[in-house]
């Protein structure tokens, strides 16, 4: 099971498009919305909809993939949750490059505060991590020093922030999954 969450840009075609393209790896996709203007909310709103969406038949760890600030919830919800996660050009700051786009941009900085402590040394080896070196909205840099202690970081030459296309990537996303599969398979 995939679950899919969008970045700032909720509305765009092209999460439908990454959600198709996403199928390739496991027919069941799900999206994952939230509002992107109440971060405290959102964190709660998307852990109950990952427990109603999940039921204890299901055997499989989830693989929970986001692009932007998407890929900010899913390293935390699949921590949360026990699964794993694809972070795709992830918005690691919003309360810094989110500001004047969010209402309560300083809500991201207390999620980080109040969460576990140290949690990406808890949670290493469990996250793929794929930069677009032409990504015009983050440090794509700053990213990689801070993420490639714990997860695989990998550069994609081609794609821009929102990362239209996956499918040159959805062979090592399903590596990946693969291999986590196999070490833990049951939630």
């Amino acid at each position: 099971m995939i679950f899919y969450l969008h970045g700032f840009d909720a509305t765009s075609p092209g999460n439908h498009e990454k959600m198709r393209q996403l199928q390739f790896i496991d027919s069941d996709v799900r999206l994952l919305s939230y509002s992107t203007m109440h971060p405290k909310h959102d964190m709660q709103q998307i852990l109950n909809q990952v427990a109603r969406q999940s039921t204890p038949a299901e055997v499989q760890k989830p693989l929970f993939i986001g692009v932007g600030l998407g890929g900010y919830w899913a390293e935390r919800i699949a921590f949360l949750t026990g699964g794993y996660s694809v972070l795709i050009n992830p918005n690691l700051w919003p309360e810094t490059t989110m500001q004047g786009k969010i209402d309560r941009a300083e809500e991201y900085q207390d999620i980080a505060t109040k969460c576990v402590t140290q949690f990406r040394e808890k949670n290493q080896g469990n996250a793929l991590v794929i930069l677009s070196r032409q990504d015009q909205l983050l440090d794509v840099n700053a990213i990689d020093d801070c993420l490639n202690a714990y997860y695989q970081v990998h550069f994609d030459e081609q794609q821009s922030h929102k990362f239209s296309q996956l499918s040159p990537w959805l062979a090592t996303i399903k590596q990946f999954y693969a291999a986590k599969l196999l070490v833990s398979p049951v939630i």
